[in-house]
């Protein structure tokens, strides 16, 4: 009889052991022959060095199906392992469109035409502008590109980042210390993340630095390589500080620019960043601009109606202001 040491590296213990340690126990009736303790990320087994060899295959099957599902229950042991059902086959392909499996196994998927285009030109340049109106997905579907990147050890940060501009209210009049204050700010990123990443894990992620959520001026002075970077309502960046943030470029990086030009919160006679940066940029290679628009809103359905009422009465709208 022998000893062996297995880890689970990478996912949360709770999730594989289950509620009540109902999987642990279904793990362990697959291996009557087996001493199986399991003590957070480490399980010791005890028995025959055959059957703890099969022990630690089937326990790779079940880590690989956490990490692409992001859950796991008793039927899923039974489906891997015992393979009660001959319709179920476990792959590590994901499903058509599906860019990763979030909190409770919850597809998180390419839903419009432009959603698709991202994830398709992620592949093929290292920097994206995704431009367009609100609830079209831009910022989720490129979180989600960030998190699955992280999962599959593409890099090894992913940095979410915003700048701070006041849409018509006070930062100074916010209660708490400059943390506190911006944090309003970032709070739709942190929304984002917490569909995709446990809370221990992302909490986890975000005490070692694996993930950051940061103001835009605290990019100034790094170099930003091995990462995945993501900056958040780019419109409302001035054009010295676009340009600081796109020369924070390192090695193995990847970069998506979010914004909507008919949103800008900027001190009138400021030219905004993302419109100089288009200009500019737009014959480099290895750079692209994807092109959001009402047809890739995936809100409440009014969010579509609200949109085009506001872009038909443009002109009416800013000639009164």
């Amino acid at each position: 009889m022998i000893e062996k040491t297995i880890y689970l590296e990478g996912v949360d213990p709770l999730t594989f052991y289950g509620p009540n340690n109902k999987n642990l126990d279904k793990l362990k009736s697959c291996f009557p022959k087996l001493k199986i303790i399991a003590r957070g990320v480490e399980m010791k087994v005890l028995g025959d060095q055959p059957e703890i060899s099969r022990f630690e295959e089937d326990v790779d099957k079940l880590l690989d199906f956490v990490h692409q599902k992001n859950q796991l229950v008793e039927e899923d042991i039974e489906h891997i392992l015992l393979q009660v059902d001959a319709d179920f086959q476990f792959s590590k392909q994901p499903e058509e469109d599906v860019i990763i499996y979030g909190n409770q196994g919850k597809a998180i998927q390419a839903k419009t035409v432009n959603q698709k285009k991202l994830i398709s030109e992620y592949h093929q340049n290292d920097l994206i502008f995704a431009i367009g109106p609100a609830g079209t997905g831009k910022t989720y579907t490129a979180i989600a590109l960030a998190v699955r990147a992280l999962k599959n050890k593409e890099v090894k940060r992913v940095i979410l980042t915003r700048p701070a501009v006041e849409a018509g209210e006070k930062l100074g009049f916010l209660p708490g210390d400059v943390r506190q204050k911006l944090d309003p700010y970032l709070q739709p990123l942190y929304d984002a993340l917490g569909d995709m990443i446990p809370h221990k894990k992302l909490e986890g992620y975000i005490e070692e630095g694996i993930v950051e959520i940061a103001p835009l001026a605290y990019m100034r002075g790094r170099t930003l390589g091995d990462a995945f970077v993501i900056l958040d309502e780019g419109q409302n960046t001035t054009v010295n500080q676009l340009k600081m943030f796109l020369t924070r470029m390192g090695r193995n990086a990847k970069f998506i620019v979010t914004g909507d030009i008919t949103q800008i919160d900027l001190p009138e006679r400021r030219l905004s960043g993302l419109i100089k940066a288009l200009d500019l940029l737009k014959d480099i290679r290895g750079i692209t601009v994807i092109g959001f628009d009402t047809r890739d809103i995936v809100r409440h359905k009014l969010v579509k109606h609200i949109v085009n009422a506001y872009e038909q009465n443009k002109s009416n709208i800013e000639n009164k202001q």
